[in-house]
């Protein structure tokens, strides 16, 4: 299964020199991890949820669903601001344990989605430039990597090592810099329009996967040029995206 974005032009490949970085002959990837390579985007909707009612907020679950992709602590005042209320730093704080408490006691029962780690190894094995950037803590990040297998000298970007949380592109320029590509010679792959506008905003090929739960048509008009069901339905569509399919 794949969709189709309205969008003809080819990736562009970026030749200025000031970027300083190396030329391709392939785009290199970047993938996001919640939702993208781990099912985990509906028990970070739970662990919130949960630890906003500890906090006497109630908040509809698809309202927290719209905005995971995020950093925390943006969407989370983005909702209070909605609904007029203010917290503490102190209350705050607590918000954030709550939810990082539960969610690190579902990691043992979360999975990789399908396809996940093939697809990593074949792209690497393709000598195709990979990387993972999530907004995600150090902490979890590497909890739910353990869960994939993943290519040896795979840079590892975090929301940990960026001042901006995504929708900011900071991370995906990071990753870049870190395979010494330019961010425009990058295909992004997500989950959510939040890393689709991140992409764009550097001029990244943003790539979309339905298994964070966001619909296609959504996915297409935030940018997406492709849109595949998961990491194993991408796999199957390599040569769309300029890479070296399986055979």
């Amino acid at each position: 299964m794949s969709r189709v974005h309205r969008v003809t032009s080819p990736l562009r490949i970026d030749r200025d020199k000031t970027e300083q970085t190396n030329a391709v002959t392939s785009p290199a990837v970047l993938f996001d991890l919640d939702g993208t390579l781990i099912d985990s985007v509906y028990e970070h909707v739970r662990s919130w949820r949960d630890s906003l009612r500890d906090a006497g907020i109630s908040i509809p679950s698809w309202k927290i669903h719209r905005r995971i992709g995020m950093s925390g602590k943006s969407f989370v005042r983005e909702l209070l601001r909605e609904m007029q209320k203010k917290l503490s730093a102190t209350e705050f704080e607590a918000l954030e344990r709550g939810h990082d408490t539960r969610f690190v006691r579902a990691i043992p029962e979360l999975e990789p989605l399908p396809g996940a780690s093939h697809l990593l190894r074949h792209l690497h094995r393709s000598k195709v430039r990979i990387a993972i950037a999530t907004t995600g803590s150090r902490k979890h990040t590497d909890s739910l990597l353990k869960k994939l297998t993943i290519p040896s000298g795979t840079p590892i970007l975090t929301g940990d090592d960026v001042e901006k949380a995504k929708p900011a592109p900071d991370i995906f320029i990071a990753a870049a810099r870190r395979l010494q590509v330019a961010i425009r010679d990058c295909i992004v792959v997500g989950d959510s329009v939040w890393d689709l506008l991140a992409a764009g905003r550097k001029g990244a090929l943003g790539v979309s996967l339905l298994s964070g739960g966001y619909g296609p048509d959504e996915l297409e008009r935030a940018g997406a040029f492709r849109v595949y069901a998961d990491p194993a339905d991408m796999l199957l569509h390599l040569e769309q995206l300029g890479l070296a399919g399986i055979s």
